[in-house]
């Protein structure tokens, strides 16, 4: 469990641990990795790892591998968003990190996790991906969209090449979610507005029901989003202005 440390991927772990589940998780800080092991109790390990770096990310599949003997189920969860949203703000330094952590790294862990998950004849991947991956709006910026769209589409080239091997990848593309990256936005949000939004655990849920199906069945894309939707309410305005 990639990006384990708060939000979706701390909601995922402890509800995959509930289901059953022995659980790694994964992130660059240790502290709130800690904490999450903590809620979830005997049996989960910490292994640290900056998933933007590949050696990193292949040691921290050997270790996990020593402490479980294998691996069936991986939630690759990690991501980014820097509040330089617009063409007219972006630095190469902003574009570098944005990108890293949010095709990048979600490679460098499908490319290390493979060869287990052959092994394991039905294993399965889900990555997390976003909104912004499946269109194309004024909120997430133009690294973030181009970032997921790009992730969308690797989930999707891994069932090509891995279905006969009984290799899933699951594509997750959550709307608003109220997780910590929102505090990174360049417009903070309130308190009520962010209660209307999906929840961590909502999209875990989703995880846990997609790694909970059959060998034989795969969902290849699940698309989420609040009730409220932000984004379609705007357009209403818009529409009703114009």
């Amino acid at each position: 469990m990639t990006g384990a440390g708060s939000g979706i991927g701390r909601a995922t772990a402890c509800l995959l641990a509930e289901a059953g589940a022995r659980v790694a998780v994964t992130g660059r800080r240790r502290e709130p990795l800690e904490e999450t092991a903590s809620l979830i109790g005997d049996g989960a390990i910490v292994v640290t790892a900056d998933l933007t770096d590949a050696p990193q990310v292949d040691a921290a599949r050997d270790a996990v591998l020593q402490a479980f003997g294998g691996l069936d189920v991986v939630v690759s969860n990690a991501g980014l968003n820097l509040p330089e949203r617009r063409w007219a703000a972006l630095e190469v330094a902003t574009v570098d990190a944005i990108v890293d952590a949010n095709l990048k790294a979600p490679f460098y862990v499908a490319r290390t996790v493979l060869p287990a998950l052959r092994a394991a004849d039905g294993g399965i991947i889900v990555h997390v991906a976003s909104w912004a991956g499946r269109f194309i709006g004024s909120v997430a910026g133009p690294a973030y969209i181009a970032a997921k769209h790009g992730l969308v589409a690797m989930s999707h080239s891994l069932n090509l090449e891995e279905c006969e091997n009984g290799v899933r990848s699951v594509v997750i593309e959550p709307g608003e979610v109220d997780t910590p990256i929102l505090d990174r936005r360049p417009v903070q949000l309130s308190v009520e507005v962010r209660a209307q939004m999906l929840q961590p655990e909502d999209v875990a849920h989703a995880i846990v029901f997609a790694v909970s199906q059959p060998p034989h069945v795969l969902l290849n894309e699940i698309l989420i989003s609040p009730t409220h939707n932000r984004g379609y309410l705007a357009q209403a305005a818009r529409i009703a202005a114009g």
